[in-house]
């Protein structure tokens, strides 16, 4: 049964979607306009009641938020593709700890640069400069921990590759590119190196290729 995504020209089923290629998993998108409203409508609302994106179907199997769907699929196709989960119980503490040092420390800032800075003027809404400016030094100070990290260990969780990573690249990418904020990561010599290095992946790549960011 090939996987079914929700919304892959967006940010968070980007992340999804990355992790499938990886994973080599066959996959199917489906086209969700957000500017439209039609996460909102009651059919997705069936499947995500929050209206949010992604889903991924699987058969009989529905789920939503992007890091349950990335722990999902690292952990049910352990063996397949990229491990992106770590080789030994430790290394997989430390997955989950800069997983949720993304999910709660990293995430939210970013969120609310690109908000303030592309999606506000695209609907007409005011920016808000405080919120900028606090999100930035917020963010700036979260890379400042990961510049100490990453001067230690190629990647976040070690020496390799992983889901930790990985959940940095949809959003990363607004601010290296949309958003021209790239001195933050250009500034701190092993964040640019691990960021040239992550997001110069293939399944990056792939994913950039065929699906267009909407803003």
């Amino acid at each position: 049964m090939v996987v079914k995504v929700y919304g892959p020209d967006y940010a968070n089923p980007k992340r999804v979607i990355v992790c499938l290629i990886e994973k080599e998993i066959e996959f199917e998108t489906v086209h969700v306009d957000g500017f439209k409203g039609e996460h909102k409508q009651p059919e997705y609302l069936k499947l995500q009641p929050f209206g949010l994106l992604p889903v991924i179907q699987d058969g009989d199997y529905t789920l939503y938020e992007s890091r349950a769907i990335l722990r999902y699929y690292a952990e049910k196709y352990k063996d397949q593709g990229t491990d992106l989960l770590g080789k030994t119980l430790e290394e997989r503490g430390l997955v989950e700890q800069w997983l949720e040092v993304e999910a709660h420390n990293y995430y939210p800032p970013i969120y609310n640069l690109v908000m303030n800075i592309l999606v506000s003027p695209l609907l007409g809404l005011p920016s808000d400069p405080k919120v900028i400016q606090e999100s930035e030094e917020k963010l700036g100070k979260v890379l400042d921990i990961y510049e100490e990290r990453l001067s230690k260990t190629k990647y976040l969780a070690g020496d390799f590759f992983s889901l930790a990573d990985l959940s940095h690249l949809p959003f990363t990418h607004y601010l290296m590119n949309q958003m021209k904020k790239e001195y933050m990561f250009r500034e701190r010599k092993h964040v640019s190196a691990w960021w040239d290095d992550i997001s110069n992946r293939p399944s990056w790549k792939k994913v950039l290729q065929l699906y267009k960011y909407p803003i």
